[in-house]
């Protein structure tokens, strides 16, 4: 079973002139990503043989499976935000410049200290705050909740990264980590925002966009525009508002349509388009797709998906199963989370309980399309049930 609703707030061009969408002006993030050790673009490849069985137009699937050799996308955003928290400490500390260089300058991280990042994470989060941490020799603390599978408790620990489990769900994680950041004296790395807390995850969410800037000549080539569609995951909503807001910038009005795509039971950008407000889910919060179990919108992520989304869906954890299959078939691994932007398009295409909103948003044989795998395989033990199951 899956969930539909189109977006009646939806605006063909939004107007982002209030100060709590400054960072959005920011324009350093994949300057500062070719500057690391070990960036290099992540691909785009073609899913010829899905796109023919679904029967659609191309399919372009951004593979973000390699990314800095930790599995996932998400070591952009945690990089990017800690850069600018210590380009805050410097030049607050020492009134000089903190640049590109600086960040990975011995002498001027000595000078600055060491610090104790923290984060709550389902996983992959969690390890590109460890990760960060452990290439500029600081500390981390990452919150996860009790249902995190060992695999994604190992992949931080590789990083040095101590994790504390919690006896609750990513958004109590969220609640404890800034908890102990506070008492302690940490800074908290948070992909998502909650009122008093929106500068650390703003910087977060531009660094995501090093990924959507790198799509900018495919979607060149391919003539990507406004009849064709990008298919986004929603957790937090970071990734998905970083990607709608990079659509707005490049190509305005003649933007794809935007398809948001979340759990059928951890949906609450679904359920707050609903209701014409930001609201936590009421779902069972139940699912294999880790990264994307979060109850609560990001309060700088919502006004974004709100203004520019067209559709969005909810979708079974056999969808996700599905897509994974696919990519593998494809030459792509992909994780349960990583796969959900394709299980949306497949659910639109073949589902019946949404055959309203495909018919009417026009997806078809002339459609082309983007998706982004946004993990490998984090999870092993289950990638190779799931993908040895058929």
């Amino acid at each position: 079973m899956c969930k539909y609703s189109f977006n009646s707030e939806r605006k063909a061009v939004p107007s982002w002139d209030g100060k709590e969408f400054h960072f959005l002006k920011n324009n350093d993030m994949i300057d500062f990503h070719r500057s690391l050790s070990g960036y290099k673009p992540t691909p785009f490849i073609e899913l010829t043989n899905t796109s023919n069985d679904l029967g659609t137009g191309e399919i372009l699937a951004k593979d973000e499976s390699g990314r800095f050799g930790i599995k996932a996308f998400k070591a952009l955003g945690a990089s990017y935000a800690i850069f600018r928290v210590l380009k805050k400490i410097w030049e607050e500390k020492y009134s000089t410049g903190f640049d590109f260089q600086s960040f990975r300058d011995e002498e001027k991280l000595d000078k600055l200290g060491k610090f104790t990042f923290c984060a709550a994470s389902d996983g992959n989060h969690g390890r590109a705050v460890a990760w960060t941490s452990k290439m500029l020799g600081h500390n981390s603390v990452i919150f996860m909740p009790s249902e995190t599978v060992s695999s994604r408790i190992k992949n931080i620990e590789s990083e040095s990264g101590k994790v504390v489990i919690i006896d609750g769900t990513y958004d109590d994680c969220v609640r404890v980590a800034s908890e102990e950041a506070a008492k302690n004296g940490w800074y908290e790395i948070a992909d998502t925002a909650y009122p008093g807390y929106t500068d650390i995850p703003s910087w977060v969410l531009n660094g995501y966009s090093t990924l959507f800037r790198e799509m900018e000549e495919k979607v060149s080539e391919y003539n990507i525009g406004k009849n064709d569609f990008i298919f986004l995951q929603a957790g937090a909503g970071a990734f998905a508002a970083s990607g709608a807001s990079w659509l707005i910038k490049q190509l305005g009005s003649d933007r794809p349509k935007i398809v948001i795509v979340e759990p059928l039971e951890a949906s609450c950008y679904l359920e707050s388009i609903i209701e014409g407000k930001a609201v936590a889910t009421k779902g069972k919060m139940e699912t294999i797709m880790a990264g994307l179990n979060c109850g609560v919108p990001s309060i700088i992520a919502w006004p974004i998906l709100k203004d520019t989304a067209d559709l969005f869906i909810t979708i079974s954890d056999d969808y996700a199963k599905e897509a994974m299959r696919r990519y593998a078939s494809e030459g792509i691994t992909s994780g349960e989370s990583g796969a959900s932007g394709l299980a949306g398009l497949i659910a639109l295409m073949t589902d019946k309980t949404l055959e309203q909103a495909k018919s009417k948003i026009g997806i078809g044989k002339n459609s082309k399309i983007i998706v982004v795998n946004t993990e490998g395989d984090t999870d092993p033990e289950n990638y190779k049930k799931i993908i040895g199951s058929k």
